[in-house]
């Protein structure tokens, strides 16, 4: 192997495959290497979406598309015109891959599998001649003239242009900070929440469909599905919260509390709805008759919690009873006490500062010819699939740099 490079990949997942095979095939006279630590790439390809890769999100505009990004709105906004949904899923049926969208907007490939996507990224890589070097461990990058000499666990190379899509990875970071980059201590995104709660123990499974979720003594809100666990909640309404207050839960240490309004309807309206039921269903007992289209078993613990017995009936109950079931609907309070990671998919906030990067061309604002893509630098996203687009997107536009 040649020890110099054109361009030089540090991370052979997502963004550092997409930016070599853009940059190789619209440049074919360009050498271009990747560099992976691992005996093998693309992983978080091949377990992302239950190992089916949520390649991207049926959102077309981009002005919508940025509101997905707690880190990144801003500055994504340009680059979404540039490159977003509507081209990803170009790129890959001009590949043969062809991608299919959800009822929830994620979208897949329609084999159901990211094996179509890795196989995908390797024949594209092998068409265009780039590199890949496996089990290559990056242990100091300096600059050198124009380019680049790169120090590895197997050896030296040199290269003119350098790209790093390495993710959350700290001994990078440390890397790219000795070259005077600032770099946001990273925090785990995307978590669901750890609740011992006797209203949730025994009803894991349980799906509320649409719920407004706040974090008490913040502004942070959040609508959509919950999902009760075996530990906790999860589903939208939570990942978007531990998204968007990533930051702010951390400096919490992960114990705080939260609201739930199950019904999203203001407690005044329902305690008038409650009193409306007491006489429509007078003879019938309150846990047997679930109301606001609440699963069954939900229904009944936020009844028995409301000190409501379980024969009793709509008559028998008593207005501080009501009052009580109209606050366990609208505003039920749970003591978060942890976090744990969602499936495999483990996010983090943090990263090259913003205010480093041309968004413009993905380059470097601190050290000429270096370039980044992916979550090595402070955006991540909320789940299904804006992560990888935003992957897709820095990549195309390093590519587009590189090769102008």
């Amino acid at each position: 192997m040649s020890k110099r490079k054109d361009i030089i990949i540090i991370g052979g997942g997502a963004a550092g495959f997409f930016a070599a095979i853009n940059i190789a095939e619209r440049h074919p006279k360009l050498s271009v290497a990747i560099l992976e630590r691992g005996k093998e790439g693309l992983q978080k390809v091949r377990i992302s979406g239950g190992g089916r890769c949520n390649v991207t999100h049926a959102e077309f505009v981009p002005s919508e598309l940025v509101k997905n990004y707690p880190r990144g709105e801003k500055e994504l906004l340009g680059p979404f015109h540039t490159f977003m949904t509507g081209d990803t899923i170009a790129w890959f049926e001009e590949r043969g891959v062809a991608l299919k969208i959800e009822e929830d907007g994620r979208m897949f490939p329609e084999s159901n599998t990211s094996q179509t996507i890795i196989d995908c990224f390797l024949q594209e890589a092998k068409k265009y001649n780039v590199e890949v070097l496996y089990n290559y461990v990056v242990k100091l990058i300096n600059p050198k003239g124009n380019g680049f000499s790169v120090e590895t666990s197997q050896g030296h190379l040199e290269c003119d242009k350098l790209v790093v899509a390495t993710g959350s990875n700290p001994k990078i970071w440390n890397l790219l900070k000795s070259l005077g980059h600032t770099i946001v201590p990273a925090v785990p995104s995307l978590f669901t929440f750890d609740i011992n709660d006797k209203r949730i123990k025994d009803i894991p499974g349980v799906v509320a469909k649409d719920v407004e979720v706040k974090v008490l003594g913040t502004d942070l809100v959040s609508e959509g599905p919950l999902l009760v666990t075996h530990v906790g909640m999860s589903a939208p309404a939570i990942l978007k919260l531990s998204a968007f207050g990533a930051i702010e839960l951390a400096k919490r240490h992960y114990n705080f509390e939260i609201e739930v309004n199950f019904i999203k309807q203001d407690m005044e309206v329902c305690i008038n709805t409650l009193k409306d039921l007491k006489h429509k269903l007078a003879k019938k007992q309150v846990v047997s008759f679930t109301q606001y289209g609440l699963p069954k078993r939900l229904w009944k613990q936020l009844v028995l919690a409301s000190k409501i017995g379980e024969a009793q009936r709509w008559a028998d109950i008593n207005k501080e009873q009501l009052i009580e079931l109209s606050k366990q609907l609208t505003a039920s309070v749970f003591k978060v006490t942890g976090k744990s990671t969602f499936k495999e998919e483990f996010v983090t906030a943090g990263g090259v500062d913003l205010k480093d990067i041309s968004f413009k061309t993905f380059e470097s604002k601190i050290v000429s010819n270096l370039f980044f893509a992916g979550e090595v630098i402070n955006v991540d996203a909320v789940t299904g699939g804006f992560n990888f687009q935003n992957a897709w997107t820095g990549a195309y536009i390093v590519s587009q740099s590189i090769t102008k």
